[in-house]
């Protein structure tokens, strides 16, 4: 569950401040709907549709999602240098005042400090899970290996387009839950379920940690035949252990987005789950 292996050129510009020469990065030209992360750790850092031609020979963007780039003073004390706020990666610098878009903002970001991964990239696979607080099961599951991004949000309630605070009354029948993309070429959903396991008190029936509701209830939902019976398996090995197994499968349903001040919470916040915790089982 640590940072993604980079290559010396790569390690060059994202851990030694350094820069690509304008006009040979690979991420330039792409004008495809999706989603750009760090190279260094996955995070989702900007969407396609902030993206526009800066003239300058790297790719620019007038937006960042919301908590995902952290701005600091350039050591040559003229520009401000853009991070990864998640992993600290040198992305590039920010501009402001050029007028090339309403925002008047300029991100000037390196293509080798991304990924970029399409909307409609049929190799990506999605899984919902809820496991108590969605800040700290998402804390450990956008870091495991293969995991591409991930959102927190609600599923399985009765009320559409909930807020945080309709759930926290424990009427709206959702479970706090997390979205979990991942690339099936480098990991498996057998290895989404154990971690899922691994991360937080299946036994507990009524919630996890000191989070109290029903909204805080073990949950996999499965979207395929296939993926009920990996839970059902995985149930029985835990059950064979000796362990009474609290989480409920369900088919999966409308997934409900969180507000952003909720996604990637402890990358944004700092610190570490306080009702979640690594154990190894399997």
């Amino acid at each position: 569950m640590g940072y993604n292996q980079l290559t010396p050129e790569e390690e060059f510009v994202i851990l030694h401040k350094g820069t690509e020469r304008p006009f040979t990065g690979k991420l330039l030209n792409v004008t495809d709907a999706g989603t750009y992360v760090c190279k260094r750790c996955d995070a989702p850092l900007y969407r396609s549709e902030d993206k526009f031609d800066g003239h300058c020979g790297w790719p620019s963007f007038d937006d960042e999602i919301e908590g995902a780039v952290k701005r600091v003073r350039d050591a040559d004390g003229r520009r401000t240098e853009i991070l990864c706020n998640n992993c600290g990666a040198h992305l590039g610098h920010v501009f402001l005042g050029e007028g090339f878009t309403p925002k008047q903002t300029r991100h000037c970001v390196n293509s080798i400090s991304m990924k970029f991964i399409p909307a409609d990239n049929p190799q990506l696979r999605k899984t919902y899970i809820a496991s108590g607080c969605f800040w700290g099961t998402e804390y450990f599951f956008m870091k495991a290996n293969g995991v591409k991004s991930t959102a927190v949000g609600f599923m399985g309630g009765h009320v559409d387009n909930p807020t945080y605070e309709q759930v926290c009354q424990k009427n709206t029948g959702h479970l706090e839950t997390t979205e979990v993309v991942f690339d099936p070429a480098e990991t498996t959903y057998e290895e989404m379920v154990k971690l899922f396991f691994e991360t937080h008190d299946f036994t507990q029936t009524n919630g996890q940690g000191p989070d109290i509701g029903p909204q805080y209830l073990s949950c996999i939902f499965y979207s395929t035949p296939q993926e009920k019976e990996i839970a059902e398996k995985y149930i029985g090995i835990l059950t064979a252990k000796g362990y009474k197994v609290a989480t409920m499968l369900k088919p999966v349903s409308t997934f409900w987005k969180a507000e952003n001040y909720h996604q990637q919470y402890y990358a944004h916040k700092g610190g570490r789950p306080y009702c979640h915790k690594y154990t190894k089982v399997f």
